[in-house]
């Protein structure tokens, strides 16, 4: 690293995790608010649904080809579940209180965050055409001691996404980590890390992996033919690429809150955001999230390599679970864990295998847990789903009831974006 991009880190990284900062965060929680922002992806069109599936390397039909969901229990082509999270048509609402708002101006400034793990519980599936919206707020905050970066502040975010009819698709939770930078290069204990190199071997037992998957298909996964112990078809990811980040940011993901933009726009978006910006090694001011696909500016922050987005580990558990089930079967929920990085040139093999078979209130559900574990055999993230199958004895798999407290918010927060958009309308000439 050259001197000049020494002294940019210097100055890109004179931010600290201060105790009057956590205390000012604390007030966020339980407070929630209209997601306003607008967003990459505003309606799951079928386009959308199938670029978003096609981004995370999932071919499944049912997501992919506008027809072949005609024919299923959908009668309809669906979205991948975690889609769900990253669709956001603005939300009108009332603001967060005057008083929180000016405590927590400039929070966190400069800080690195990354996600490391979240959970979802879904009610139904996302159809095109559905326009989705959402609120959300802080659930919790808590500090940690963490090996990566010392002191690091834990903040869980909770989203509920609804769509046009007020009905909740799912609820997101989100748990993020922040870190000063600094922090992060001093105390990254993976620096060392080299990159992996593939021999011709190496590349052919991956891709001997990838010509067995695929997904069950209209064949149903009936719930009294599984078994406690049954494992899942193996599923390989990678070797991670800077082509596999594009890829997935062509699919929707990554934009907000601070936006990826070029040209004129993403010079507006630097005067409004300096922070986010940091010299790369030629002086040109860039995007702190390039950590996912620039390995010099993620050396500076402590990683060995560019990493990729926790929200990818996920949406590939997902997919491990989606092609395991069938087209007849729905994810009920999904609960992740990040535990290490996935870097650049890394290849993680998915398990998974059946572990409780039980009925809840009419469902016929099989708990699953999964792993991933990368090329240098170490386990990198871990996740547990819920499965409502079909039943020979009952029929269809069904979705849990959304929780009347969570429906009927639901419905008042819509109710105010309405009326907040028929006062907008009257207003304007």
């Amino acid at each position: 690293m050259t001197e000049a991009v020494d002294a940019e880190f210097e100055r890109a990284t004179a931010y600290e995790l201060e105790d009057e900062n956590i205390e000012r965060a604390r007030l966020l929680v339980g407070i929630d608010v209209a997601h306003s922002r607008p967003e990459h992806l505003r309606v799951a069109t079928a386009d959308a649904i199938r670029n978003w599936a096609l981004g995370m390397g999932d071919d499944n039909p049912l997501y992919v080809d506008d027809d072949y969901g005609t024919a299923t229990r959908w009668g309809s082509q669906i979205a991948s579940a975690p889609m769900a999270g990253h669709v956001k048509t603005p939300l009108l609402g009332d603001p967060m209180p005057d008083e929180v708002r000016a405590a927590t101006r400039g929070l966190f400034r400069g800080i690195h965050v990354f996600v490391s793990g979240g959970s979802w519980e879904w009610y139904r599936p996302v159809l095109p055409g559905d326009r989705l919206y959402s609120y959300a707020g802080e659930e919790s905050i808590e500090v940690k001691q963490s090996e990566f970066a010392g002191r690091s502040v834990i903040q869980v975010r909770r989203d509920v996404i609804f769509n046009q009819r007020a009905d909740v698709v799912g609820v997101y939770r989100i748990l993020r980590v922040s870190t000063a930078r600094k922090a992060s290069r001093e105390r990254g204990k993976y620096r060392d890390i080299e990159p992996s190199v593939y021999s011709d071997e190496d590349i052919a037992r991956i891709d001997a992996i990838y010509a067995q998957e695929g997904p069950r298909g209209a064949e149903p996964r009936y719930w009294e033919d599984v078994r406690v112990g049954d494992e899942l078809k193996p599923m390989v990811k990678g070797p991670l690429t800077v082509t596999e980040i594009i890829a997935v940011h062509a699919g929707g993901y990554g934009f907000t809150p601070y936006g990826l933009r070029a040209s004129r726009l993403g010079y507006k978006n630097r005067m409004r955001i300096p922070a986010f910006y940091v010299k790369n090694e030629h002086g040109i001011p860039d995007v702190a999230q390039r950590v996912h696909w620039d390995s010099a500016w993620a050396r500076a922050v402590g990683s060995p390599m560019a990493y990729d987005y926790g929200v990818m580990r996920q949406c590939w558990f997902f997919h491990h679970v989606s092609d395991w089930m069938g087209d007849d079967a729905c994810v009920v929920r999904l609960e992740d864990s990040i535990r290490k990085f996935n870097y650049q040139g890394d290849t993680q093999f998915l398990s998974g295998r059946v572990v409780a078979l039980r009925k809840q209130e009419g469902a016929f559900l099989a708990d699953l847990e999964l792993k991933m574990i990368n090329q240098r055999d170490v386990e990198v993230a871990s996740a547990t789903a819920t499965v409502s199958l079909p039943s020979r004895e009952s029929g269809p798999a069904s979705w849990p009831q959304v929780p009347e407290d969570l429906a009927r918010k639901t419905v008042s927060m819509f109710a105010r974006h309405n009326e907040l958009r028929r006062d907008a309308m009257r207003r304007t000439p």
